[in-house]
């Protein structure tokens, strides 16, 4: 830890307010106004928000015209910087593209898998897969349908923010994408009939792979082809050199929509949490509410609730707030 060193602004998104990169511009604002030097450092936990984290640069952006999740064409940003692709999931097979009238028995991550073979037709060497907000539940059979069950060597990292196994992908996620229990029970068969298929000609037992159900399956599909399942906000972290920034600062400063005892379990605001205390350095978390329980005692907290007349005055503001937020930690420590 520097003692006089800057303030490491480096929020996940405020979902619904601010992306990751508007929410650590307005932490910098108030570290600015408490006479300190602020660096923005967005990050995110391999879900939505992802590529907007890791090609922030709109010339590092492509548009592919892909199968939506309900077949239909959609087009689907991703991202290339150098060798590097980035693909969000939830562009090509997301629920927000079915808007709200989702079939979880019928869709398809093929786009999905459609892209990631754009960025190996691309030349990338590397392509990081964001998980989440997905309308899928099928075990990734598109996706590896879309590649020709082939990688062709390249290096394949999925971001998972869930250690679901994959035959419990269709229980756990089903009815978050509109599935009813007898839409379940068809997703079950289908997944164990997959697994084993994934087995006998893949040579993957995807059933015991923690994080393989995430995403309805797609991180069990793209492990069965040689894929690493990584922990997302470890994975974006170590991307963006948190690390090294970490070392260079002098107070740290994370954040999200709302703090609970998952944030603490691969989640962007808990990896950032762990990273400072052991370096040493203080660390403080600004959320849109928050339930506390589990943060560690040594952790300054805020909250924009408690700053604000109402929730949606704190949605509304979230950006005033969280500067006067941070001009108050960043003053104070």
């Amino acid at each position: 830890m520097l003692q006089h060193g800057p303030v490491l602004c480096c929020p996940d998104k405020f979902r619904g307010s601010l992306t990751a990169r508007q929410a650590a511009a307005a932490l910098a604002v108030g570290v600015r106004r408490a006479g300190r030097t602020p660096i923005a450092l967005p990050l995110a936990d391999g879900g939505e928000g992802t590529l907007g984290v890791l090609c922030s640069d709109p010339a590092d952006r492509r548009v592919q015209v892909v199968t939506g999740p309900l077949g239909e064409p959609v087009e689907a940003e991703w991202g290339m910087r150098e060798t590097t692709a980035v693909v969000e999931m939830a562009r090509a097979s997301g629920l927000a593209l079915v808007d709200g009238d989702n079939d979880p028995v019928r869709a398809t991550t093929r786009g999905t898998g459609e892209l990631i073979r754009a960025a190996i037709d691309a030349r990338a060497t590397r392509v990081i897969v964001a998980l989440g907000g997905s309308a899928t539940v099928d075990g990734g059979l598109g996706a590896l349908e879309a590649l020709d069950f082939d990688l062709r060597g390249v290096t394949v990292e999925v971001a998972c923010d869930v250690a679901t196994p994959f035959l419990d992908a269709p229980s756990v996620f089903g009815p978050q994408k509109g599935a009813t229990a007898v839409d379940v029970d068809v997703l079950e068969r289908r997944l164990v009939a997959l697994a084993q298929r994934y087995h006998d000609e893949l040579g993957v037992d995807v059933r015991g792979l923690a994080g393989s159900g995430a995403a309805g399956g797609l991180a069990g599909g793209l492990a069965a082809l040689g894929a690493r399942l990584l922990p997302g906000a470890a994975l974006v972290a170590d991307a963006v050199g948190l690390r090294d920034a970490i070392r260079s600062s002098s107070l740290v400063l994370t954040g999200e929509g709302r703090f609970d005892a998952t944030s603490l379990a691969g989640k962007v605001v808990g990896h950032v949490v762990d990273e400072a205390r052991a370096l040493g350095v203080p660390v403080a978390v600004v959320a849109g509410g928050a339930d506390w329980d589990g943060l560690p005692a040594d952790v300054r907290r805020s909250t924009l609730d408690e700053r604000a007349e109402s929730v949606d005055a704190a949605h509304r503001d979230a950006a005033r707030l969280l500067a006067e937020a941070a001009e108050e930690v960043a003053g104070a420590i």
